[in-house]
């Protein structure tokens, strides 16, 4: 009997514990069927199946474009206070890390990670292909979420191209709504004219920014939160301000502003002219075309490395020299375009292995199109019979049965209602699987750039880079740089010799091995 218990108990004690974690990104997405309830039964069901003991259960139901989830941060107390608990069990990559830095704080934790619905179980001993494809998984969880952002930023630049300022109105104006709803600025009654006083005393060019700032303080012009005069930063950013003058810019566009103007375009040129020089002005307006600006530091002195024209034609980088002269030379653009394609011509793929990895991408990302599109189909049909009722008690009113009274209460909530399935539903075909199709355009990119990097368009150039390097220096005409993670990885898989397409290998073999889709199968027996 005696020996019986404790063999039990051994039994118990081998047992591997883990936790179990599910999420959806919003209260919309739980009500839209993105449902936790089927992610924990999945994962319940995993753990019995591979002899796993549940430890504990942590679910967020809140965005997550921030770390700072509630139970995210509960669940990684709670392991590295119970070092007997060394798995996590979650339904996906996307499910589980929402950025980079997740990835890291769970890699330097130590516990295996077990993605149920990929098939997939990764601990320290994973091989560094199966670290690498894991990896791509986590950047394409971050793509979505920045997917997400470029949404919210597309409605904001379609009410900026129908003329209304898309955000916080700067001092001389307040944020109200007109007559349709629509949120629109005004000029402020007492600050407006403040401000406008503000912009005479500057065009006179008698001033320096901090007598301006004085007759500011003078005016009661003050930030709205603090109540605090405005400094020389905020005024030098209040007069360089186009919105003041009826247009604006936004996103490197300007649009005529359907706003009233607190100064006439005229004195807003004249101001420009006194404060630093329209040529100062006209380099900073067409900064957001230098592909490397703010990439990179002087490897001398480390201040940043900017970009200017010279002769209206050739662009040139160099050490702002902010901390004194700096022994580091003017380099051409072109320079940098070899240093960086020679960097980038590291990470390689040959044609097959990257189909590989397309096809593995795609296939984990199925299941999420399935479940949108029940999700669109549910939000459709809510629409259409709330529609219907809407129609059904028209007809009532117009034939006398009901009155017009009753009807308007009724009617009322009902609309309001489909109004917002109706947002819902515009937001869920927004956000689509296009964005897996732009992470592997992307991943694409960075690793065939022996075809071409100096002829990719500027935009593609600058995010490419952002995604794959980091801590980029330049000195003495040498360019270093640290290759973030997944690509580090993805480097030491690449063979050096040569700078050619990699002929099919080893690793070849591996990433064959690791891309073949899988089911879900036990990974031990229990």
């Amino acid at each position: 009997m005696r020996a019986r218990s404790q063999g039990r108990k051994a039994q118990a004690e081998s047992r591997r514990r883990a936790v179990l974690y599910a999420r959806v990104s919003t209260a919309e997405q739980e009500r839209e069927g993105f449902s936790i309830p089927a992610q924990l039964k999945l994962l319940r069901e995993y753990a019995a199946l591979n002899g796993i003991d549940i430890a504990g259960e942590h679910v967020d139901v809140e965005t997550a474009r921030k770390t700072g989830r509630t139970q995210f941060d509960a669940m990684l107390a709670y392991l590295k206070r119970h070092t007997t608990v060394k798995a996590i069990l979650v339904e996906k990559t996307d499910r589980l890390y929402r950025n980079l830095k997740d990835w890291v704080t769970l890699d330097e934790l130590g516990v295996e990670i077990h993605l149920a619905k990929e098939g997939v179980v990764l601990s320290q001993d994973s091989r560094s292909s199966e670290k690498f494809m894991h990896g791509i998984k986590v950047l394409m969880a971050k793509n979505y979420i920045d997917n997400l952002s470029e949404e919210a930023r597309k409605g904001m630049n379609e009410k900026a191209a129908q003329g209304y300022w898309p955000s916080l109105a700067p001092l001389g104006y307040r944020n109200v709504r007109n007559d349709d709803g629509k949120k629109v600025i005004v000029v402020d009654p007492e600050i407006g004219p403040r401000v406008a006083r503000l912009f005479e005393y500057a065009s006179t060019g008698q001033f320096s920014l901090n007598e301006l700032a004085a007759k500011g303080r003078k005016l009661g012009i003050c930030y709205r939160r603090s109540g605090k005069p405005i400094g020389t930063s905020t005024l030098h950013y209040l007069l360089r301000n186009r919105l003041y003058s009826g247009s604006y810019e936004w996103n490197g566009r300007i649009y005529q502003g359907r706003h009233e103007a607190i100064v006439t375009p005229e004195l807003w040129e004249v101001v420009q002219d006194v404060v630093d020089g329209r040529a100062a002005a006209n380099i900073r307006a067409d900064s957001k075309d230098f592909v490397y600006s703010g990439l990179m530091t002087c490897g001398h002195c480390g201040c940043a490395v900017v970009a200017e024209i010279k002769k209206q034609k050739y662009v040139y980088y160099h050490c702002t020299g902010y901390r004194g002269k700096c022994p580091e030379r003017y380099v051409r653009q072109e320079v940098l375009d070899e240093h960086f394609e020679n960097l980038l011509k590291q990470l390689r793929l040959d044609t097959e292995v990257f189909e590989l990895l397309r096809s593995a991408l795609k296939e984990s990302h199925a299941d999420e199109v399935v479940e949108r599109e029940e999700a669109r189909k549910r939000l459709s049909d809510e629409a259409d019979k709330l529609q219907r009722r809407m129609d059904m008690i028209y007809l009532d009113r117009i034939e006398g049965r009901i009155t017009a009274e009753y009807h308007d209460r009724i009617i009322i909530p009902w609309r309001e209602e489909r109004a917002q399935v109706i947002r819902n539903l515009e937001h869920l075909n927004s956000v689509d699987e296009a964005y897996v199709d732009d992470s592997i355009a992307l991943l694409e990119l960075v690793t065939n750039a022996h075809k071409g990097f100096s002829a990719t368009l500027p935009k593609h150039k600058r995010r490419a880079l952002n995604l794959v390097l980091s801590n980029c220096t330049w000195a003495n005409g040498a360019l270093t740089a640290t290759f973030r993670q997944p690509f580090e990885m993805l480097r030491d898989l690449t063979p050096q010799t040569s700078c050619h397409p990699v002929s099919k290998s080893a690793d070849s073999a591996e990433f064959q091995d690791l891309v073949t889709p899988t089911g879900i199968e036990p990974v031990f027996q229990p």
